[in-house]
């Protein structure tokens, strides 16, 4: 059987003609088990943001071409939206476009006695990320070490 990793690369390779015929970009694909129910995710977004019709477009088309294609052989419900607000941060292109962005950090183990982290992403690499935190003071987060980086909304 193959892996999720090969799901999402594949999606992503269907989606990419949708995408572009759509006028939206692919934000992100994902496969993930919850609870008993797999969820096949796509991540759609464009300037000024997608819209339900954008969402339900690219689903319909999408839903069709992995009907064509059926490379997975679990039950799964696919869904379509936008990354939202507080979107996170996985590839070097979310990284790339959020730099002087404000961000929120979740670490696998504390730095400095914290878990959570909060700063204005300075910087990224393949291995580490650069946040400037409230104090103008800049810290370097190992990306092996990171759970999670999500854009901090601030209402």
């Amino acid at each position: 059987m193959a892996g999720k990793r090969e799901y999402e690369a594949r999606t992503e390779a269907l989606l990419e003609p949708i995408a572009a015929e759509n006028q939206v970009e692919i934000y992100d694909v994902e496969y993930v088990k919850e609870g008993r129910e797999w969820y096949l995710r796509a991540y759609i977004d464009k300037k000024g943001g997608v819209t339900i019709e954008d969402c339900e477009k690219v689903s319909r088309a999408l839903s069709y071409a992995l009907d064509l294609e059926d490379f997975i052989p679990d039950a799964y419900i696919l869904e379509v939206s936008s990354p939202g607000l507080g979107r996170q941060l996985k590839k070097d292109r979310h990284f790339e476009k959020s730099l002087q962005e404000k961000v929120e950090v979740k670490m696998f183990e504390a730095v400095d006695g914290v878990k959570e982290l909060e700063g204005i992403l300075r910087a990224y690499d393949q291995r580490k990320i650069v946040i400037m935190l409230e104090d103008d003071r800049e810290i370097e987060l190992e990306r092996n070490k990171i759970a999670q980086v999500r854009l901090k909304i601030d209402f």
